[in-house]
């Protein structure tokens, strides 16, 4: 199966299908309305305002799977986004990202690019300290540790690159750019 192939619901319940994304440049990622990195919203609204036109679509998927970081419904989920960071990209429903709800889109994500690391920094030590109480085996699985998480699949429906939360935007960017 390809990227083409899967489906996710709309925050209204419609069935999107990812062949409505075929020949544009799609980052997925798992989204949440009250953690440290939500501040990433900017950014993502940025990059979405500067290259939708030349063929960017971002696809949001509000998550609540970890440390229950996106309360509230679908609507309230978007009022949030809009109002505080006038996010114009669609978002779909909240959906499961790991374990045996997980969304079929992210099952063939995760098992086209696996977990990498977080990079170095502060927040990338902050980030596998936590983890590791988690989960002790996290490095060795490919499911999604945090909010954050980017896919970046390309014209052709080829998942190119996976970016942790704690990837600097810059970088989420110039990979993006170098597929429009």
């Amino acid at each position: 199966m390809s990227f083409y192939d899967y489906s996710v619901t709309d925050r209204a319940g419609n069935e999107v299908s990812m062949k409505q994304f075929e020949g544009k440049v799609v980052l997925v990622v798992n989204t949440a309305t009250g953690c440290g990195f939500t501040p990433q919203y900017k950014d993502l609204e940025s990059l979405y305002e500067a290259h939708h036109e030349a063929g960017l679509e971002i696809l949001d998927i509000p998550c609540n799977q970890f440390a229950g970081q996106t309360p509230g419904t679908d609507d309230e989920i978007h009022e949030f986004c809009t109002l505080k960071y006038n996010t114009q990209f669609p978002q779909m429903h909240k959906s499961d990202v790991n374990g045996e709800n997980e969304l079929p889109l992210y099952t063939f994500l995760k098992s086209q690019k696996g977990f990498e690391g977080f990079g170095f920094g502060p927040a990338a030590l902050a980030m596998s300290a936590m983890l590791k109480k988690l989960d002790k085996n996290y490095k060795e699985n490919p499911n999604i540790k945090w909010n954050f998480t980017k896919f970046v699949v390309d014209r052709s429906g080829n998942v190119v690159a996976r970016f942790e939360p704690t990837a600097n935007m810059k970088d989420v960017a110039k990979c993006v750019e170098s597929l429009l």
